[in-house]
């Protein structure tokens, strides 16, 4: 069994993923003030026990970063997980300031498409932490649509297309997919560049806005069984009313327990969502149970 995290954060994202090895791994931090230190006592509670400990940054946007100083204070980061960048910004603030710190140390795993890494993708069978089932889609650094991009950041342009594609598998259980802050334009552009696989649960890009809404032959290739819908103004939501969605201004904090076969999703606000089977769980983790999805599998 594993559980992934998407706590509510205001408009940005912060994630964890408890995995069934002694792997656990922080996706983005948007550490907002009234939320820190709760945030960081429950990842240091559930990290506990776990030999590898990373963090995957997106991309240096604040709403990805903000408070990323202190989880580093907290937990002393020594595996940092970011895509080999220069961005700058014209104001710097303290946890900009700490991204650049931890990108050009040799904390710094740079990711790229096809990657591997012990304990990422990759078991060492004499300390047998585990593999993490994480691997990188995104990018291709000869790309010139990347290339292009990687100046932007470098010019203190956003650097949301910067943004890896990861996934995240357990065997026998769930396939998720995060790709940070992609914008449609750039999606569109390397459209035949990313090999799409399918999956059961999408983290929509750009916090689900229409300017991040994937082409739709990725979306035909990943038909997603749940698509949870980030946090961001309602006007600027696309809802994927095509399919199974959930939605983060709703829910608040949201849990998704995989174990072989299934998921089984709580969260902070009762709630009943078409599309999802209700195995009549009770509520656990500090949350109501919403449903359950099968898994597509291997």
């Amino acid at each position: 069994m594993s559980i992934i995290k998407s706590f509510s954060v205001d408009k940005g994202d912060t994630f964890y993923i408890k995995h069934g090895s002694s792997n656990f791994t922080v996706i983005d931090c948007n550490l907002v003030d009234e939320r820190k230190d709760d945030i960081l006592q429950e990842i240091a509670e559930e990290s506990r026990g776990k030999d590898i400990f990373r963090v995957i940054s997106t991309h240096p946007d604040e709403d990805h970063i903000h408070g990323l100083e202190h989880l580093d204070d907290r937990f002393g980061i020594r595996n940092f997980y970011c895509v080999n960048n220069g961005a700058t910004k014209s104001d710097e603030s303290p946890s900009f300031k700490r991204y650049c710190e931890l990108r050009d140390s040799s904390k710094a795993f740079h990711i790229k498409k096809g990657c591997s890494r012990c304990w990422m993708n990759d078991n060492d069978e004499e300390k047998n932490y585990g593999s993490s089932g994480i691997n990188v889609l995104w990018p291709v650094i000869t790309n010139g649509a990347f290339k292009k991009a990687l100046e932007k950041a470098a010019e203190g342009e956003s650097p949301n297309n910067i943004s890896p594609i990861i996934t995240y598998s357990l065997k026998g259980g769930v396939k998720a997919i995060w790709m940070g802050d992609l914008e449609t334009p750039f999606m569109e552009e390397i459209c035949d560049s990313v090999d799409i696989p399918p999956v059961d649960l999408l983290f929509a890009p750009h916090h689900s806005r229409v300017s991040g809404r994937p082409p739709k032959s990725w979306m035909e290739a990943m038909s997603p069984s749940l698509v949870v819908i980030g946090e961001a103004d309602s006007e600027d939501l696309d809802y994927y009313s095509e399919f199974t969605h959930v939605c983060q201004n709703t829910a608040g904090d949201m849990l998704f327990e995989c174990v072989d076969g299934y998921v089984h999703l709580f969260a902070e606000s009762p709630y009943d969502v078409v599309g999802l089977d209700d195995f009549r769980k009770a509520d656990s983790y500090g949350l109501s149970y919403w449903g359950s999805i099968a898994t597509k599998g291997d």
